[in-house]
């Protein structure tokens, strides 16, 4: 079992296996860095990919993201979904969902019954200028198969002020008469996505927009839960709110990140980084490489700030873009 130093048991990973993505999102990608920023950087193989996953699932992670960038745009995604599919851990994945239709009999077969999609605009002009790539019309016929073949999908939404804020409504209704499970996610500060307080919308702004036009109900949350879970009477889908600027859920912290080029995360935040593939490949014990790392890790949102209340100084902090780091 993989504990932190204050006592919170970690058992969910995520790994990312690109820092590739077919889209040039403007909250994840890093708008001043050069192209081929990341290029010389170590990548994790299928079969590393799998023999750390398997370390982790010996010390006790019970569940397994895949993210990127855009983890389907990876050559061997679909070994590598079918590689971890083999242990006993709950295998969930969060794409873009361009290439779903490809992947949906993969996705059957490794029992991922859990799709997280990004869709940040339910207007496809609006979504050409977030996403800079004009696949809105693929991404909702994917949503739609998605839902077709009965997977349990979640869609997660960037809310930005002055940019979608005004599509919340439109999001909520959109779970009457579909049983999709919204994500209205804060705005978060990552290098090279020009974030400013003002641009954040946060979770009482939401309730207080959604409670315009729904009379809404809280749903229970359990203790390792990011999302604050919502629902409207008599919609066939739910809404949460993902509040880590200004109601962070740290204290609940199960999460543990693996970049593409194999380094550890103990945050989302955290600006120290442990080079798990770097040990693997000298033939290291990573266990307890694992261990400490998880030990250094800090109580709250890698101890570089805390919450929007207090201006966060985005300039001072130490990390990587979105997109390198793994959603």
């Amino acid at each position: 079992m993989l504990r932190d130093n204050f006592n919170r048991i970690h058992d969910y990973l995520r790994i990312s296996l690109t820092d590739k993505c077919n889209l040039r999102c403007t909250y994840c990608n890093p708008v001043d860095l050069p192209k081929g920023f990341f290029a010389g950087a170590p990548r994790m193989t299928a079969d590393e990919i799998e023999k750390i996953a398997s370390v982790f699932i010996k010390e006790g992670v019970k569940k397994i993201r895949l993210t990127g960038g855009e983890p389907l745009v990876r050559k061997d995604a679909g070994e590598i979904i079918q590689r971890l599919a083999k242990y006993p851990v709950e295998l969930a994945i969060t794409t873009n969902g361009v290439f779903v239709h490809e992947f949906i009999e993969t996705f059957k077969q490794a029992e991922i019954r859990s799709i997280n999609v990004s869709l940040d605009s339910l207007k496809k002009e609006k979504n050409l200028l977030i996403t800079g790539r004009n696949e809105f019309d693929r991404v909702l016929d994917n949503i739609n198969l998605l839902l077709k073949n009965e997977f349990h999908v979640k869609v997660n939404m960037v809310v930005m002020k002055n940019v979608n804020d005004d599509e919340i409504i439109d999001f909520i209704a959109w779970t009457q008469q579909q049983p999709v499970h919204v994500r209205f996610i804060e705005f978060m500060p990552f290098t090279g996505n020009r974030w400013t307080n003002e641009k954040v919308v946060s979770h009482q702004e939401i309730l207080e927009i959604i409670s315009r036009k729904f009379s809404f109900s809280k749903l229970p949350d359990k203790i390792n839960d990011t999302a604050k879970k919502y629902f409207v009477k008599e919609h066939k889908g739910t809404f949460a709110i993902i509040s880590t600027m200004t109601q962070p859920f740290c204290s609940g912290c199960n999460r543990m990140r693996l970049t593409t080029d194999g380094k550890m995360k103990n945050c989302l935040f955290s600006k120290n980084e442990t080079d798990i593939l770097g040990a693997l490949r000298k033939g290291m014990d990573i266990v307890p490489i694992i261990k400490q790392c998880l030990f250094e890790k800090e109580e709250s949102l890698g101890g570089q700030f805390t919450t929007i209340n207090n201006n966060p100084l985005v300039s001072k902090i130490n990390n990587r873009s979105m997109i390198n780091i793994g959603g």
